[in-house]
């Protein structure tokens, strides 16, 4: 099991579903996106024909890759959801996805006004962009622009909770299929995950697993470490910290139940051990499936 990978993740089906349905039902794009996109890939969502007349301008595709671009960084170096505003006044949002502590991918979005645009405002990005531009072509921007979508402030709140429940689904899903068995594991390996599993409540050892698959210490460490690039110790850990996740999402459920019924035995081991597989405590975690809102939205053109 080697770690995910932003393509595992791509190649969900429910990756495009999503997409098509989160822009039909908020009327705005989105895109699953590589962590480390190269600065001059276009990384832009499709459906928005303001956006897409723009970027076929050289300066309007510079500003667009701009804003995007640190709208991406800003969720990469924060690990949490952040908005930012193009040079055309639209808001931009990036929620990136964590598994097992690392940025695998982002969800890219956005591209909406928060207030209904002006003709002053249109001028302004007209000028901007330069000379050069022919009627035809302004006709058709402008038309486009007024056509962009105006989301209030309730609705757009909606919307980066919809957003950002993907993520975390992703990131979900993500964590899953790194412990699950797979057609290629080796019968020790496969039959050592089965056992991990079904007795996850339980004190777990090394040696217990060996004895269970009838092989030797060591031929069984090399096996196992070769088929997931993970020691026992660490896959223990993982499909502790899976089982803890299923479980903080009842709400009713206390933290010391959760530690208990996950195997970690004791509640500063397992706030340690979640906080590092997760990349935030076990209670920011709980919080964050009530869908909270990101971090307020930031200038493109800030330093």
């Amino acid at each position: 099991m080697k770690p995910l990978a932003f393509d595992d993740l791509a190649r969900l089906p429910v990756v495009q579903f999503y997409e098509t349905a989160f822009r039909k039902a908020t009327g705005v794009s989105l895109k699953l996106i590589p962590p480390d996109c190269d600065p001059q890939q276009d990384i832009r969502p499709r459906g928005n024909d303001f956006c897409a007349q723009v970027a076929s301008t050289p300066a309007g595709c510079a500003a667009c890759q701009d804003a995007e671009q640190q709208a991406q960084r800003n969720a990469a170096r924060t690990l949490t959801s952040r908005q930012t505003y193009c040079y055309a006044g639209l808001t931009v949002v990036a929620a990136p996805v964590i598994v097992a502590g690392r940025h695998v991918a982002t969800l890219l979005s956005g591209q909406i006004f928060r207030r209904e645009p002006t003709e002053r405002d249109f001028l302004m990005v007209l000028t901007m962009l330069g000379e050069g531009l022919s009627s035809d072509w302004i006709k058709k921007t402008r038309k486009a622009y007024f056509e962009t979508p105006v989301l209030t402030a309730e609705r757009f709140q909606a919307a980066i909770q919809l957003l950002e429940v993907f993520a975390q689904f992703l990131a979900d899903v993500g964590s899953r299929q790194a412990i699950a068995c797979a057609e290629t594991d080796p019968k020790s390996v496969a039959v050592a995950k089965q056992f991990v599993q079904a007795h996850i409540e339980e004190a777990i050892s090394l040696d217990q697993v060996v004895k269970h698959v009838n092989v030797s210490r060591f031929y069984f460490c090399k096996l196992f470490k070769k088929a997931t690039s993970l020691t026992l110790t660490e896959y223990v850990a993982r499909v502790r910290i899976e089982k803890a996740k299923t479980l903080l999402s009842d709400p009713t459920s206390r933290i010391s139940e959760v530690v208990f019924a996950s195997g970690f035995g004791s509640i500063p081991r397992f706030n340690s051990v979640f906080k590092r597989h997760v990349g935030m405590p076990p209670t920011e975690y709980r919080a964050t499936l009530r869908s909270q809102g990101p971090a307020p939205a930031e200038s493109s053109h800030s330093s």
